[in-house]
């Protein structure tokens, strides 16, 4: 599979394989979220650390077209460093992000602290949902299993997501990325509302992890809030296979078609 892009210095190539649900002219909101995540993890630091928090401001619709990457360290400490990326089409700002590292250093902690289980079936034995729900070309390099509900059918939610396509042209990806991709699935994997009536665009995307996830398949145990004056919230649990490992949370923008 080809990949989404192909980073030269700040310079972003975009395939139309970035193109998402809502304008076959404008990116999927996963993928300038897995491209922010890869170049706050390819910053240097003077220690090894791990991504522990990504907040990402979809300031507008990012199109198919050429980007430029731009990325700064805010503070750099001894146990943390803090990371901007932003996302240029021209000269306009379409992604701006903060990322927050922490350092990697082994604990021994309390035998009672321990992940908490899946009590849902694993990706193995769970509902294979295909990707044709969606007009997304970006959807086609994702697989999805649902362990709970459905796939933007109302109500809560749990679903497992893989990542298949490469996202960087010549970079395995990430763990972490694996687990931010798939959290901008949130408002999908527990829609409230009915996608054919409304639309219910994320503005925003924030991933919280304590660890980071392991494996390929990340599942969203999401539910979503409505609003009464077009606002909204979808928030999920982010596991893998052996356990809960963080959170994500989206702000909505609801509108009727």
């Amino acid at each position: 599979m080809q990949a989404i892009y192909r980073v030269d210095g700040n310079r972003v190539v975009t395939s139309p394989n970035a193109a998402g649900p809502w304008d076959s002219s404008m990116q999927h909101g996963s993928a300038p979220a897995a491209l922010v995540t890869w170049a706050a993890e390819a910053i240097p630091a003077p220690q090894p650390m791990q991504i522990a928090r990504v907040t990402i401001d979809l300031m507008r619709p990012v199109p198919l077209a050429p980007l430029t990457l731009q990325s700064e360290v805010l503070r750099e400490g001894r146990k943390i460093q803090l990371c901007a990326v932003r996302l240029l089409a021209g000269d306009v700002v379409v992604v701006g992000a903060t990322i927050l590292k922490i350092r990697t250093q082994a604990q021994t902690l309390p035998a009672d602290v321990v992940d908490h289980p899946v009590e849902l079936p694993g990706p193995e034995q769970s509902q294979h949902e295909p990707a044709n729900f969606s007009s997304s070309p970006f959807v086609t390099g994702i697989s999805l299993r649902a362990a709970r509900g459905r796939f933007g059918v109302p109500g809560p939610g749990a679903i497992w997501y893989r990542v298949d396509r490469p996202l960087v042209e010549g970079f395995s990806v990430s763990q972490a990325v694996r687990a931010v991709v798939a959290a901008d699935f949130c408002n999908g994997t527990s829609a409230a509302l009915d996608f054919r009536e409304w639309t219910f665009i994320n503005a925003d995307l924030t991933v919280s992890m304590a660890r980071q996830p392991v494996g390929e398949w990340i599942l969203l145990d999401g539910e979503s809030l409505i609003g009464p004056d077009g606002a909204g919230l979808a928030t999920a649990r982010l596991a893998d296979t052996y356990g809960y490992f963080g959170r994500a949370v989206q702000s909505l923008v609801i509108e009727k078609r």
